[in-house]
């Protein structure tokens, strides 16, 4: 049904010819006169020249967005409370030993 509507909207330009084209542009000159017409029709040239190019530059832009990777998060930085020391990060020690271990005694009293 949605794809129907859009179409039943413009069916009425079907109803549309010649005459009643005609008759819509004598009623124009009437109302804005002769010399006003030209400015009119240059007006709304504008205004339909400046509505494509709109339609383009955001057509433009989706397209654009839609090409790009999507962007990485940033990291968060964790800020020190307010009055805390700042302290140096901890040098790493020595790589433990590769292989099986030998069973500890440390803390154990024969």
């Amino acid at each position: 049904m949605p794809m129907r509507a859009p179409i039943e909207t413009l069916a009425f330009f079907d109803s549309i010819g010649g005459p009643e084209v005609m008759l819509v542009l004598v009623v124009v000159l009437i109302f804005f006169g002769g010399e006003k017409l030209p400015e009119l029709a240059r007006g709304m040239g504008k205004a339909i020249r400046e509505f494509k190019k709109a339609a383009s530059d955001v057509e433009q832009e989706f397209k654009r967005a839609m090409e790009e990777p999507p962007a990485k998060p940033e990291p968060t930085l964790i800020k020190p409370a307010p009055g805390a020391v700042p302290q140096a990060p901890a040098e790493p020690g020595p790589p433990p030993p590769a292989g099986p271990q030998p069973p500890s005694d440390h803390g154990i009293e024969a």
